[in-house]
């Protein structure tokens, strides 16, 4: 049996020690997370999983779309990719991308644009 947390300073009626520690998520849902947001940490894909959230592309759309190479967009799909925030099928020779539909992905999109202050087209929320 785990040893109940008591904190050392009580400052509020809040919940308390335990409280708090049984509804902290698990290690795998706050590393997934951290994932997921030190992917995002990175201009290009931030841009590349933005436009992805609105849009399923090739690479070479989206190489021209964002001004990169198909090598480097390729790279930052592979990272999104293990990420978990995108998904890809293939249709002939081509890969099309687009943000996965995830409770993550959503979520992160939806920051995204609360921060930037941006309303997807049509004023729809994603």
């Amino acid at each position: 049996m785990k040893e109940e947390i008591r904190l050392p300073h009580i400052h509020s009626d809040s919940l308390t020690g335990q409280e708090l520690a049984d509804i902290m998520p698990d290690d795998n849902t706050i590393s997934t997370v951290a994932d997921a947001m030190k992917k995002l940490g990175d201009p290009s894909r931030l841009r590349i999983f933005w436009l992805l959230c609105h849009t399923e592309e090739c690479v070479i759309d989206i190489a021209a779309i964002v001004n990169m190479t198909s090598p480097a967009v390729s790279h930052h799909l592979r990272l999104l990719k293990n990420a978990g925030l995108i998904t890809s099928r293939r249709d002939g020779k081509e890969m099309f991308y687009k943000a996965a539909d995830t409770k993550l992905s959503q979520a992160l999109h939806l920051i995204i644009e609360q921060i930037a202050d941006i309303t997807c087209q049509g004023g729809q929320t994603p």
